[in-house]
């Protein structure tokens, strides 16, 4: 089993990039072999400053490692360090249907936000399908709003499969039947963690860099305080009954608190007599509790900077030997070599 995913270097890890994907992945580089990478091509669509985009993608690094991805269990590397991945981008670009990528809901959302909307925000979804396809993935751990992305994957994969590969059937993508072969490119599933597959922001959407809604993991203690203080919460008294669809606190709390923890704050907004306050100030020292080793492993990194170049160094060469035969294949196919 394979697992491939990745997290954009476009601003600094969030909550939502932690309990949406990395505490995923932490759990599954014990379950088979797993590629993680930086997706610094990706950022490209925000990031237009030079340094800056050195600067993210150095620090992403440093933050997957001190929130516990083990070089030694899974595979960790730079996207940009693997020219494959640009290579089958251009390969899978020349088969995608127009109407596919006018589909996708992350395109119109970030559009509707202000971002750009140029071609390489428009393409996004066929470069996303290049990472996955590359090393034949059999899983993306993805938030549930990426889904879209990953069935977009397969959509591509099919239709380069069918276009390529002769004896091949889209009804039988594994070539199980007999007179059938499988796909070069294999269809990938998307791996969705139902119960944080969509984390708030401060302000109740989704927490995004693109929104500027985040409590970003690595911030000093005044900056990551002043992000819990802000969380949009009503009007309603103290001692009055809170409603916890009217808030971001309690969906946020549910990611961090016990059961026991819970079953306490479930009492409490039923019945009233704690104030958001006392709530957000619960939230605070529970983020805390949880990330403090975290925030101190990544200190001692950002001074042995030449261990996590060795990683990604090490990373990208084991990403490019999975993608080698691969790569081999789909040449062949489409008569580039």
């Amino acid at each position: 089993m394979r697992t491939l995913s990745g997290i954009q270097s476009s601003g600094k890890l969030h909550l939502g990039n932690f309990f949406g994907a990395l505490q995923q992945w932490i759990e599954l580089q014990d379950q088979g072999e797993a590629l993680y990478f930086i997706a610094n091509w990706h950022a490209m669509t925000t990031v237009r400053d030079a340094t800056l985009m050195r600067s993210l993608a150095d620090d992403v690094a440093i933050d997957y490692l001190a929130l516990g991805l083990d070089p030694k269990k899974a595979t960790l590397f730079r996207q940009s360090d693997v020219p494959e991945i640009a290579e089958l981008f251009w390969y899978l670009s020349a088969v995608t249907p127009m109407g596919l990528l006018e589909r996708a809901h992350s395109y119109k959302d970030k559009t509707a936000h202000g971002i750009a909307a140029d071609l390489g925000l428009f393409s996004y979804p066929v470069l996303m399908a290049a990472d996955i396809l590359l090393y034949g993935s059999d899983r993306v751990p993805v938030g549930k709003d990426q889904v879209q992305h990953i069935e977009i994957a397969r959509d591509i994969a099919t239709k380069f499969n069918a276009l390529y590969v002769k004896g091949y059937d889209p009804a039988d993508p594994e070539g199980k039947k007999r007179g059938n072969v499988p796909g070069i490119l294999k269809l990938p599933a998307a791996f969705v963690q139902e119960s944080t597959a969509v984390v708030p922001g401060i302000d109740g959407q989704k927490m995004s860099k693109s929104y500027g809604n985040t409590i970003d993991l690595f911030a000093d203690d005044a900056a990551v305080k002043k992000r819990i203080m802000s969380i949009k919460s009503d009007s309603t008294p103290v001692e009055a009954p809170k409603d916890p669809a009217a808030t971001p606190i309690y969906p946020l709390l549910k990611l961090f608190a016990t059961l026991e923890e819970m079953n306490e704050i479930d009492r409490t907004f039923r019945e009233g007599g704690q104030g958001y306050g006392h709530y957000k100030q619960q939230l605070l020292e529970l983020f805390h509790k949880r990330f403090d080793a975290a925030r101190a492993k990544r200190r001692e990194l950002e001074h042995d900077r030449s261990y996590v170049n060795e990683v990604l160094k090490a990373g990208a060469t084991r990403a490019r030997e999975v993608a080698a035969p691969i790569m081999a294949q789909v040449r062949r196919a489409v008569g580039t070599s």
